[in-house]
């Protein structure tokens, strides 16, 4: 798939995915508070776009659907300050970050890395982006995400760990930025697990509504 924001389009290229950036989430998982962003990554054939169906995975039982912010990086480079990491970002939107919870505790337990719980073909869904505009305050975009019509979990970039130019000026100092590259910026409490048939709206009044189901 490509990445569409506005009239341009982008392959896409790495997939960082944050966790642990929201304290209740946290608590329900029974973990402990980062010190720095928690980051793991996930293929370009994770993607899933709005209205696909997503093939719940055979490896596991226990499929979670985890709501984000998506950032969109829109340039190469680094950044080197949060005021420079607004000029990063070329779209933005939500999506799952979808989780085989069965299989990432038991590579927990061993001190295992997670690709197998979590960078799985069709892990990551995704809306479509919306431009990023100077006047969209980073600090106050609530989403949610809905199973079957009901509301599993509400979120608002308010309440991040680590806000979302903090997180673009982090991963600057590891890696160089790439156009294309997309940023899964955590998730709020309320994970839950996910059934074939079950049908799955996450939505933002700032960047619109998406929907995917979940097939064999």
């Amino acid at each position: 798939m490509r990445l569409i924001v506005g009239s341009s389009s982008y392959p896409p290229q790495r997939i960082f995915c944050i966790g642990k950036n929201y304290a209740e989430h946290i608590k329900e998982m029974k973990g402990e508070t980062p010190k720095s962003p928690i980051v793991f990554m996930k293929p370009p054939t994770s993607l899933v776009p709005d209205g696909e169906s997503i093939t719940f995975p055979k490896h596991g039982k226990i499929l979670h659907h985890e709501v984000e912010i998506v950032i969109l990086i829109g340039k190469d480079g680094r950044a080197e300050s949060q005021e420079e990491a607004k000029s990063f970002m070329g779209g933005l939107s939500i999506g799952l970050d979808l989780t085989l919870r069965d299989i990432q505790e038991e590579l927990s337990r061993k001190g295992l890395p997670w690709e197998l719980s979590k960078s799985f073909d069709k892990s990551a869904a995704v809306g479509d982006f919306i431009p990023f505009k100077d006047d969209i305050d980073l600090g106050d975009i609530p989403f949610s995400c809905e199973v079957n019509g009901t509301i599993r979990q509400q979120g608002n970039s308010k309440d991040m760990i680590f806000p979302i130019k903090t997180l673009i000026v982090e991963l600057s100092k590891v890696w160089e930025l790439r156009t294309g590259d997309l940023i899964y910026t955590g998730t709020p409490s309320g994970v839950s697990g996910l059934k074939i048939g079950d049908k799955v709206e996450i939505k933002s009044p700032l960047i619109g509504r998406f929907y995917w189901e979940i097939s064999e």
